[in-house]
């Protein structure tokens, strides 16, 4: 990463304790494992806490790509070959590695991106966690036994690696989304091409680097490669027939682009893409617990979730009450250094994004909706940071339909649930989804065949913080994809239904007589 020039002292021991060297940059994963140089347009890196630049990390050429790719097709062709298990064990000592360096690749992540510490290291755990249950699931990829219609005929299903996969990530999860899928794959027998964000590119190099490291240690190069670079790394993915599955994690125009590119040539693809995730919370509700959950679900991260909370819908009841309680609350909020222990919100990932949500609020007042708080930038803190801010709109204003990225939260009044239900499910996105309520009639409801039209629905939790257990993804402009847990492993497998006749003669199903005298 040469050109970092004159590094803060602390921001220094931050990346070295990542084992990231200013003087370097390298790509992994050559099949010999060997590390090579990125020679491509120069990328600057800075940190958003302040400006202050990073590195300076060279992007992937197209020759880089075309070695990148070159490896992992080798690599693929043993590592496929190797058992499950083995490969399930090279996993656990990636997750190991990553529990020994939470912290250090948590402050990474915080001076690369901007949200807090200990939403840093809660990132890595989620892809510690999802190392562990890979491990476990590479003795559980089951195919079923099905039962012939034909004498003496044995049916089952096998699943098979796919191939080699494209990872885009977004900036805002710089680890855990890439570690979603490189554990799954992995463990399914699949190698690997990951696109991060440019903006945050020094994680996914650290990342990629412990990953190299466990992975040669087992005896194994070029199954998780790293291709730094702009959306021209991206489109290129994106049209590459070598890479069967792209999974892509981004906005809905990206999506868009790359899921048309993806179909053109009949590949998949897992788009994970924009939330604008609905809160409705009842009469009945506990409104601690709701104050609790919708300040962290609109609060946190700075806004930047795809699972951020945008839009609450509150009983006529208990709006005024849930509002002042959040606005007071709002108005305590730490807004600082996201490195500094007491802070709960840190800044935008650029002031382009602070832009963003200054040109919502002035089309929110333009469509007749009201700041109830917050909407001011902070340039006394910097560029890139502002208040969380609380609008009060009608369920019908055009803003709403849009997801800014951003704290702003949207406060809905509502009469009665099923009138709740139909505004929440009327916008293009359909991520992730709550309501809030003691009553269990309401609940189900809310969860029922003509309730929430998301891929996640939680009651009395918010939107964000899905454990990876379960398949996370979402429905309409979100992209229908989903990464992470249940049998979300079938996507990076192909199927296989196998027909032994163990018999000496020859039956056609449906009991057709094709018989030659």
């Amino acid at each position: 990463m040469p050109g970092a020039g004159d590094l803060p002292e602390r921001y220094a021991r931050i990346l070295e304790d990542a084992g990231l060297d200013p003087s370097k940059d390298a790509f992994h994963g050559a099949t010999d494992g060997e590390a090579w140089f990125g020679s491509g347009e120069p990328l600057e890196v800075t940190t958003p806490i302040d400006g202050a630049p990073l590195a300076t990390v060279h992007q992937a050429s197209k020759e880089d790509y075309e070695r990148v790719v070159k490896a992992t097709q080798d690599a693929f062709r043993a590592w496929r070959d190797t058992p499950a298990p083995e490969r399930g064990d090279a996993v656990r000592a990636f997750g190991e590695a990553l529990r020994e360096n939470k912290r250090a690749l948590g402050r990474l992540i915080t001076l690369e991106m901007g949200k807090i510490v200990e939403e840093g290291e809660g990132e890595v755990q989620e892809a510690i966690d999802i190392a562990d249950f890979s491990v476990g699931l590479s003795r559980q990829l089951y195919g079923k036994t099905m039962q012939s219609e034909r004498h003496h005929h044995r049916m089952y299903e096998q699943w098979k690696p796919l191939g080699p996969i494209g990872i885009i990530t977004a900036f805002n999860l710089p680890c855990a989304v890439w570690a979603w899928n490189s554990c799954i794959a992995a463990v399914c027998g699949d190698t690997m091409v990951w696109k991060p964000s440019e903006a945050t590119p020094l994680t996914s190099i650290a990342m990629s680097k412990l990953a190299n490291d466990v992975l040669q240690d087992h005896g194994h190069h070029g199954v998780m490669t790293l291709a730094v670079g702009d959306e021209r790394i991206g489109q290129t993915i994106a049209n590459d027939s070598r890479l069967p599955l792209v999974s892509a994690t981004g906005s809905t125009r990206m999506g868009y682009a790359v899921g048309e590119a993806v179909a053109q040539r009949m590949g998949r693809s897992i788009l994970e893409l924009g939330g604008n995730n609905g809160v409705i919370v009842t009469p009945s509700a506990d409104l601690d617990l709701a104050e609790r959950a919708i300040t962290f679900g609109a609060v946190g991260t700075a806004g930047q979730r795809c699972t951020t909370i945008r839009r609450l819908f509150a009983h006529e009841d208990i709006a005024d009450e849930i509002t002042d309680r959040l606005i007071a609350t709002y108005e305590q909020v730490p807004i600082g250094n996201p490195l500094e222990e007491d802070t709960l919100m840190g800044p935008l990932i650029s002031q382009d994004a602070v832009d963003e949500m200054m040109d919502a609020k002035r089309h929110i007042e333009k469509q007749g909706g009201r700041i109830l708080t917050g909407g001011e930038r902070l340039p006394e803190l910097g560029a890139n940071y502002c208040q969380p801010t609380i609008a009060e709109v009608t369920h019908d204003v055009p803003i709403v339909q849009d997801e800014t990225f951003a704290p702003l939260l949207y406060v809905i009044r509502y009469e009665d649930l099923d009138e709740a239900i139909k505004w929440h499910n009327d916008v293009p996105q359909g991520l992730s989804s709550a309501i809030f309520t003691q009553n269990v009639l309401e609940a189900e409801r809310f969860l029922g065949p003509n309730g929430s039209d998301c891929g996640i629905a939680n009651v009395n939790i918010g939107t964000s913080g899905a454990e990876i257990g379960g398949a996370f993804g979402g429905e309409k402009e979100t992209g229908g994809g989903r990464e992470a847990g249940s049998d979300s492993w079938k996507q990076y497998m192909r199927r296989q239904t196998v027909t032994i006749n163990y018999s000496d003669k020859m039956p056609l199903a449906q009991g057709i007589d094709f018989s030659v005298d």
